[in-house]
């Protein structure tokens, strides 16, 4: 039924009130380049006026397409992974990530499917993929040892990879350079005067979290530079500015490697009574929500997420639209933005 309560109208009645032939709308359905621009505006007002919808299931057997693409977020496997889906629901970065991608892929009539994975999972998504479900995969590759990226190659899809990938694969990424942001960190603090710098790193098996890491240290003239490991987290980066303070009371200037971490060593070090920035001054990464959720408001170095994740979309569709191309690589820029805890 139509909504005004008859009968769905047909691709003929569509013809008829165009004044085309059936082919042509046929053609202008499934985005036939060949038409020309004249008709296919007639077309698609007269599939507007009679209310046509065509009909998914073979549209897609005629161009072999699903307009659908999967967003899959790999995780590595660690001993508190049931708090895995939780994480990606109140990470800002996936969400920036998600809201980016869809952004580009809706002018295209592109839906995108969320699918989080760890590596007992790859087999599912591998299946899932092979299945001809999606078109392509924009994939989020978070650890150093992760089997995935070289998995969907080797399946021919369509793909682009969230960051450099660490084996020579023949694969598109789109990255940050994420050794720049650390360094425009540890240049801030010294210019504000501080010279007892220390780090809350990320993960050490997920290259973001490593680069970061070397990039400040690599900033730096002096050695040993005192670093605790984080784990993206608020609550990791609170325990770990805990165990730091202990371990290093002296610390004037931290770089904190992810805006989430750093909201909860904010809350750690006003707790221990520490006075931000005039006792301990803080910078971030990613310029996320949380950025503007700590008190005081957290300078920090601004990935441009959703730009990143827009782009991973435009070379995905390129992939799709022509098969065989060759991989290709973009690399953002970092730049810092300075607020109250500096």
């Amino acid at each position: 039924m139509n909504k005004r309560g008859g009968p769905h109208p047909t691709m003929d009645q569509v013809a008829e009130a165009a004044g085309v032939s059936r082919a042509t709308v046929s053609r202008v359905i499934n985005g036939a380049p060949s038409v020309d621009a004249k008709i296919r505006e007639v077309v698609q007002r007269a599939i507007a006026a009679t209310g046509y919808v065509p009909n998914v299931a073979a549209r897609s057997l005629v161009t072999r397409r699903s307009n659908s693409v999967a967003l899959v977020i790999s995780e590595p496997d660690r001993p508190d992974n049931h708090s895995f889906l939780n994480r990606i629901f109140t990470d800002p970065y996936f969400g920036r990530i998600t809201a980016g991608a869809t952004g580009a892929l809706r002018p295209h009539d592109i839906h995108l499917v969320v699918i989080p994975t760890d590596s007992s999972d790859h087999h599912q998504v591998v299946r899932y993929l092979r299945q001809g479900h999606v078109d392509g995969v924009l994939l989020i590759s978070s650890h150093e040892q992760d089997t995935l990226p070289r998995q969907v190659v080797e399946l021919g899809i369509p793909a682009v990879v969230s960051a450099r990938p660490t084996s020579p694969i023949p694969v598109s990424f789109v990255d940050v350079d994420q050794r720049l942001g650390a360094r425009l960190a540890a240049e801030h603090l010294l210019e504000r005067g501080r010279r007892r710098l220390a780090t809350i790193s990320g993960p050490l098996d997920i290259p973001s979290g490593l680069e970061r890491l070397d990039g400040f240290r690599a900033a730096l003239a002096f050695a040993d530079v005192p670093s605790i490991e984080g784990d993206f987290t608020r609550a990791g980066g609170e325990a770990a500015a805990r165990r730091l303070l202990a371990e290093h009371p002296d610390v004037d200037g931290l770089f904190v490697a992810n805006d989430l971490m750093a909201e909860g060593a904010l809350r750690a070090m006003q707790d221990l009574g520490r006075r931000i920035p005039e006792d301990v001054a803080v910078v971030g990464f990613d310029d996320s929500s949380a950025a503007l959720d700590c008190r005081p408001l957290l300078t920090t170095i601004r990935q441009p997420v959703e730009e990143m994740a827009a782009e991973m979309a435009e070379v995905l569709l390129a992939h799709i639209a022509a098969p065989g191309r060759l991989p290709r690589s973009v690399t953002f820029q970092p730049a810092l933005v300075i607020r109250d805890s500096t």
